[in-house]
């Protein structure tokens, strides 16, 4: 009996941590807490409210303490079988850190409590799951992008770097020179200057632009867009199935429910004979 209500009572505190309210109030005090962080970047607002602003801020922690806490208590170690959970949970620990001492860097990353937004807004806990699905696919594209960019910077250096070692004397010079290029940064003076020396150096940079920046840039935007797309469709799918599977269970049920009324109609029938 004493399991039966601690496991009512757990269930009860889980179904409150997750309603909708309570994390309309949690996502409420994240803002809220954004914008405290970023008043104490200003020194003026620091001297004048400071004492204020530090004690909204271990307010704010201290319901996020208790929100997890009460979380941790109604799931127990099912708690840690999310990810989002433990994302949480070590964006609290980091906030409870001391602040002092060797510590004294982690008081910068206080900020991270912003990113919780993203456990608690569905949309956004989407594209970040879709963002970590899309990993070996994006890691296949940057690594063609690598290949390609180093073949372009050994090119470079070659061609370029008897004449212009400021820009490409060394590969490494080459590589960042490349780079300010992909940004189209200044590209058309760098080539401009280069065709001084080199005719033909304005075809070196439109290759390397359209491969770097436009290609490249547009196959991982379309790597990133099949992904959530593919994964829209799995949660679809999956939402399908619960309600086929609910749909089921439900005409199961009343199929029961109708033998057994049917029976109770007979027996009825037979005793009326009987009588």
């Amino acid at each position: 009996m004493y399991e039966n209500e601690t496991q009512t009572w757990r269930t009860q505190i889980g179904n409150w941590v997750e309603s909708k309210p309570v994390l309309n109030f949690i996502i409420g005090l994240i803002l809220i807490n954004a914008i405290i962080l970023g008043m104490e970047t200003a020194p003026c607002l620091v001297q004048q409210y400071g004492q204020i602003l530090h004690f909204l801020d271990q307010g704010i922690l201290a319901v996020f303490v208790i929100e997890i806490t009460l979380k941790g208590y109604a799931y127990g170690w099912r708690f840690f079988k999310s990810g989002w959970n433990i994302f949480d949970f070590l964006i609290i620990v980091i906030a409870l850190m001391p602040s002092s001492g060797v510590f004294s860097v982690l008081r910068v990353l206080r900020i991270l409590r912003v990113l919780r937004l993203i456990s608690l807004v569905p949309q956004l806990r989407f594209i970040v799951e879709a963002l970590l699905k899309a990993i070996p696919g994006i890691g296949a594209i940057f690594a063609l992008f690598l290949l390609f960019y180093y073949i372009f910077a050994v090119i470079a250096t070659k061609t370029f770097g008897s004449e212009f070692p400021e820009w490409f004397g060394t590969l490494g010079s080459s590589m960042y020179t490349l780079f300010q290029v992909m940004t189209l940064e200044g590209w058309a003076d760098i080539a401009d200057t280069l065709m001084g020396q080199f005719a033909y150096a304005w075809l070196f940079f439109i290759i390397f632009i359209l491969l770097a920046t436009f290609t490249m840039l547009n196959l991982f935007i379309a790597i990133i867009v099949d992904t959530m797309q593919n994964l829209h469709e799995d949660k679809k799918n999956e939402k399908q199935s619960i309600l086929e599977k609910t749909t089921h269970s439900e005409n199961e049920i009343l199929q029961q429910e109708i033998r057994a009324l049917r029976s109770d109609i007979e027996e009825l029938k037979t005793v009326i004979r009987n009588q």
